[in-house]
């Protein structure tokens, strides 16, 4: 898909510099030993156990941005919310908003696509027990930065989690030198105008204690999607 539209050079070097990465020794090591040990249903599988590139359409409006891979999701399967529950609860959403092609992820080779949506996260590694360092988040700024450079169609973003969302508003303000006052605050279904025309979604994060406890429903994502469908059709 990349190899045909836009910016796809641009983006599959990206892609390949991200891969490669090894800025933070403990993620390296995190990874790469989870990848060695496996988790004993996933014994047969060969993990990807390399850091993850975004994904989607290139020309997309709407960027996504989530946490870090999952250790036995992402980390496993080599691609962004693939392979674990809160990549199935994900794209069943996006797929019944016209998002995404199927409603279900499983492996990089399923046969997923995305539609006016380019997915990413705020660090590129599975970390320790899902926490980032502050170091590792600074190191990998850089990449998110690039990818919204190059999503030059991009007009609305979806922070998937505080953290992502925190994450997104420090790319933000290195990128354009300023941010909204007062300081916009976390909180799910928010919905902030940026001042370069940019509009910033707000949700919990759909991992599985969130949305096994009712932290967040599939009520209150839809919700949220519908508020950028509607935003979409006013631009």
């Amino acid at each position: 898909m990349l190899e045909n539209i836009g910016d796809s050079v641009q983006l599959l070097e990206l892609a390949s510099r991200i891969i490669n990465c090894t800025k933070c020794p403990r993620l390296v090591e995190y990874r790469q030993r989870v990848a060695r040990v496996r988790r004993h249903m996933y014994r047969d599988f060969q993990y990807w156990g390399r850091p993850l590139p975004g994904f989607g359409d290139p020309l997309a409006r709407v960027l996504v941005i989530g946490l870090a891979p999952a250790a036995h999701g992402g980390n496993r399967t080599g691609r962004m919310f693939t392979g674990d529950r809160s990549g199935d609860w994900l794209f069943e959403s996006l797929h019944q908003f016209g998002f995404a092609n199927q409603g279900s992820s499983v492996d990089r080779d399923d046969g997923l696509t995305l539609e006016d949506i380019y997915i990413t996260s705020a660090v590129r590694c599975a970390p320790p027990d899902n926490k980032p360092l502050p170091s590792e988040q600074d190191n990998c700024r850089p990449y998110v930065l690039e990818e919204i450079r190059l999503l030059q169609k991009m007009r609305v973003v979806l922070t998937l989690g505080k953290f992502a969302f925190d994450s997104y508003l420090s790319a933000y303000q290195e990128s354009m030198g300023k941010l909204p006052s007062p300081l916009p605050k976390f909180s799910h279904g928010a919905a902030i105008d940026l001042p370069d025309g940019t509009q910033l979604f707000a949700s919990y994060h759909p991992s599985r204690r969130n949305t096994q406890t009712g932290v967040l429903t599939k009520d209150m994502f839809h919700q949220v999607l519908t508020k950028i469908q509607v935003s979409l059709n006013m631009k």
